[in-house]
């Protein structure tokens, strides 16, 4: 039902209990989570990933683990996420070790591609903590537009951004 999906240096491959150590060290790493929620617990983190798994098969989408070609490790995630009455959205985190690489740029490509010619969505969004600096300037780079912002149920107001699809 998952399907994986290849690019030039990495795969998007389904979420498994094989995930959990990338998702422990990134989720337990406060540096890393904090525009994540993060750090959090062990128990956290593994329903984090259960939450993960479970997305694509209540709704179809999901996020993808990102593993490297080069060694098979991983080294992150990249899909899509909604929350009970929130918007779906495009999002992704990558381990620290693997930023500054394009890694996020190039899964993040792979995904909308997917979204746009194997879901048929019309129109894909983000949005992202106002601090995130790094993830607004992927989203500029992605060609992502400001449509509107909102206040989400969780008291923040966030930018929403529409991506196209890549070239």
């Amino acid at each position: 039902m998952i399907p994986t999906i290849e690019t030039e240096r990495l795969r998007l491959i389904p979420p498994s209990p094989d995930s959990f150590d990338v998702y422990e060290r990134f989720y337990t790493d406060a540096e890393a989570s904090k525009m994540y929620g993060g750090p959090i617990g062990r128990e956290q983190v593994w329903g984090r990933l259960k939450a993960d798994l479970g997305s694509w098969y209540l709704l179809g989408f999901g996020v993808w683990v990102i593993q490297l070609k080069s060694d098979n490790s991983l080294i992150g995630t990249c899909g899509y996420w909604q929350g009970r009455d929130w918007p779906r959205e495009l999002t992704w985190w990558v381990m620290p070790e693997g930023r500054g690489k394009g890694i996020a740029t190039e899964a993040s490509k792979a995904a909308l591609l997917h979204a746009y010619n194997e879901f048929k969505w019309d129109k894909v969004e983000t949005y992202m903590n106002d601090e995130n600096i790094a993830a607004r300037a992927l989203v500029e780079k992605l060609g992502g537009k400001k449509s509107r912002r909102q206040e989400f149920n969780d008291g923040l107001s966030r930018d929403i951004y529409v991506l196209p699809k890549p070239d």
